[in-house]
């Protein structure tokens, strides 16, 4: 999954490459307006009244820069924060250990929350409510409860998936925000910034270029950069221009809009083996040899925001905006209701 180029999810080699691209402060945040223009009224007024900031879940599709916003929101409140996972806290035990170590107002990051264990999510819900946890000691008859107070904390939760939350979990969160794909606009301010911390030549033609192949992903765009980068660097003079970049990008098959071979594969699979679907996501996974979760969270949400694919009760079915980018002739709509026939 991760050595695609326009993957949205982060390889452990990128991660310390990436952390030196990543802005410190919210003024330093390129895109997402609406939620920086909320979080920084929440913030604020927490700062003023001395207390930690309510929790806040963050979700929408990887690589938009959830991650990173938690660290803004640490850095802002001036506190400290403790990275961890839904699937590395495995039980109930491991989830006292780390409630128990933070120190007031400290931010606790937890990434792919809607994989939380249940018994761990219930045992959250004191703490993020209460702010004290309820420890069980001894076994038996004479096993009995002791509450543990904790000191304010933030919990920042992420998810790809917040129609998996449980309603309960949900709630416990203050502030709740969508991150949406970015304009080519943003992505070009992001591409200025990166290009300069990396000593990067490039001209405003290359630039948008790579913003247009970005597939709205700063994580993505980032990436292209350094990759037209290597090939400015061995087969042009060094300096990102238009041409550089068209170059570089079909070399590695990433085509005007973003999309590569996997994509136009799993377009293709519906097309040729499905006549265009609708293809239950299961039958398509195993089609693919893909993983439905990752069909579902990495591949779709991109093509249902440019329209390629739609899901339909019966299954997925690919557009005729699909058939147009690749090239092919559509069958005839009936129904209206988006269903081919060929």
């Amino acid at each position: 999954m991760t050595d695609r180029l326009v993957s949205p999810k982060m390889s452990e080699e990128e991660q310390a490459i990436e952390g030196s691209l990543r802005p410190r402060r919210l003024a330093e945040y390129i895109g997402q307006e609406k939620i920086k223009e909320n979080l920084n009224i929440l913030l604020e007024a927490a700062l003023k009244r001395s207390e930690s900031v309510d929790h806040i879940l963050l979700y929408g599709p990887p690589g938009l820069g959830k991650t990173t916003l938690c660290n803004i929101i640490a850095a802002e409140m001036g506190v400290g924060l403790k990275t961890t996972s839904g699937p590395a806290i495995e039980h109930a035990g491991d989830l006292a250990s780390i409630l128990t170590s933070l120190q007031p107002g400290e931010v606790l990051f937890i990434d792919e929350i809607h994989r939380l264990a249940r018994a761990v999510e219930e045992r959250l819900y004191s703490a993020m409510e209460d702010f004290a946890l309820d420890v069980m000691i001894g076994k038996g008859p004479s096993a009995r409860s002791l509450r543990l107070s904790l000191p304010p904390f933030t919990v920042v939760g992420a998810t790809t998936r917040v129609g998996s939350l449980t309603a309960p979990l949900r709630d416990r969160f203050g502030a709740i925000y969508r991150m949406e794909y970015y304009d080519n606009d943003s992505l070009r301010k992001i591409l200025i910034r990166s290009a300069q911390i990396l000593k990067v030549p490039a001209e405003p033609d290359g630039i948008d270029e790579i913003a247009s192949r970005a597939r709205g992903t700063p994580r993505i765009v980032n990436r292209l950069l350094k990759r037209v980068r290597d090939y400015a660097q061995v087969r042009a003079d060094g300096v990102i221009t238009r041409e550089v970049a068209q170059k570089a990008l079909d070399g590695l098959e990433i085509d005007r809009i973003g999309l590569d071979a996997t994509d136009r594969n799993l377009l293709l699979t519906i097309i040729q083996k499905f006549n265009g679907g609708p293809v239950g996501l299961d039958t398509l996974a195993a089609s693919t040899s893909e993983d439905p979760e990752t069909i579902e969270d990495v591949y779709e949400p991109y093509l249902l925001q440019l329209g390629f694919i739609a899901r339909t009760p019966r299954g997925r079915i690919v557009t005729r905006l699909a058939y147009q980018h690749l090239g092919l002739n559509a069958p005839s709509e009936v129904n209206g209701q988006g269903l081919w026939v060929i």
